[in-house]
């Protein structure tokens, strides 16, 4: 199976005025292709500074960072740049979207940086990414015409079309209500069956019955990394939970 993701011994510290925090330490594990994985802990765990460093947004002090096979560690700032463009597609809690541009416009961005594509190759990917969010009805909708969870539909389109090695979600629920949280995880469980290699930040626990592995933080270490063999469905869930006018 292919490795998408392997840490060596990583530790990243920071200098606090007199104090030196270290927010990641000895951290170890491999990913591979097709996994879903939540990584959990509370604030101070060192989760975010773990986020920023397999987002390629930071580099560790100490260890190795694989990501598809390519040393990160020793990288030059623009390389990692490029890097993180080719083969991360990020979702955030906040969307992220440009307020005055439309969902096809917010999802051809990370394209705009790859001279691979022209427009017209630009403007296809884009649309064919938002039809399969289930927002092909939306292409030329604004954020301000759309809810929350259609906000999220068009931010996992634009991560996901660069057709990346991997999806990192940042609390990516975590500005929706009860029903459409279920309506995302439904969206990301497809993903992952279709074969997408996704890690799902977050301080909620109950998002861990919903991936095939869960990685726990506390204090900068790993303090557990364990399989989930009962994984729930969210499109049950969702079913089964009444919309906030119902």
């Amino acid at each position: 199976m292919k490795k998408i993701i392997r840490l060596e011994h990583i530790g990243r510290d920071f200098q606090v005025g007199d104090e030196l925090v270290r927010a990641l330490r000895d951290v170890s594990f491999t990913l591979f292709e097709g996994e879903f994985v939540t990584v959990m802990g509370s604030s101070g765990s060192g989760k975010s500074t773990l986020l920023n460093t397999l987002g390629c947004l930071d580099t560790p002090t100490r260890g190795e960072y694989f990501l598809d096979g390519v040393s990160v560690r020793a990288m030059g700032k623009n390389a990692r740049a490029t890097l993180r463009n080719r083969k991360i597609g990020f979702v955030f809690q906040s969307y992220n979207l440009l307020p005055k541009t439309t969902a096809v416009e917010n999802v051809e961005l990370p394209l705009m940086y790859n001279s691979a594509f022209g427009a017209a190759a630009r403007r296809r990917k884009a649309v064919e990414a938002l039809k399969d969010v289930g927002l092909g009805d939306r292409l030329n909708h604004k954020s301000n015409q759309m809810s929350g969870g259609q906000m999220q539909r068009v931010a996992i389109a634009r991560a996901l079309v660069n057709d990346p090695a991997l999806i990192l979600a940042d609390e990516a629920t975590g500005n929706l209500d009860t029903r459409t949280s279920y309506d995302i995880l439904a969206l990301f469980q497809r993903l992952h069956a279709q074969g997408r290699t996704i890690i799902f930040v977050t301080h909620n626990p109950d998002i861990a019955l919903y991936s095939s592995r869960n990685i726990l933080l506390k204090d900068g270490r790993v303090l557990a990394d364990t399989t989930n063999d009962n994984v729930r469905s969210a499109t049950d869930v969702f079913a089964q939970t009444p919309a906030d006018n119902d």
